[in-house]
């Protein structure tokens, strides 16, 4: 039966085999990708596109939404409308024509 200490050794030696074996690896597929970008010509945006490139869908970022510009104006108070949502008192029951912002 092995003791306390003898496991804490093998852990130790265990973990130095692991680091080895990762920066061995990290440098083997380093070089990998070094080639390949080398051989396709790629720049740093082609390889990490920024959001700005990437596309409208993957710019919008979860729960931010775009303000909308008002629709409907009230000429009495200057209250502004979207034309979303429930419908404020002032434009309720009326022809929404008349509020139009031009």
């Amino acid at each position: 039966m092995t003791t306390y200490k003898e496991l804490l050794q093998q852990r130790e030696a265990l973990e130095r085999q692991i680091s080895e074996a990762r920066q061995r690896e990290n440098a083997q597929a380093l070089s990998q990708v070094r080639a390949l970008v080398a051989d396709f010509d790629l720049t740093p945006e082609d390889v990490f596109p920024t959001t700005k490139t990437r596309g409208a869908k993957s710019t919008a970022v979860k729960g931010s939404k775009a303000k909308v510009a008002p629709k409907y104006r009230n000429p009495e108070t200057g209250d502004t409308w979207t034309g979303r949502g429930k419908p404020p008192r002032w434009i309720q029951d009326k022809e929404r024509t008349q509020f139009l912002i031009a």
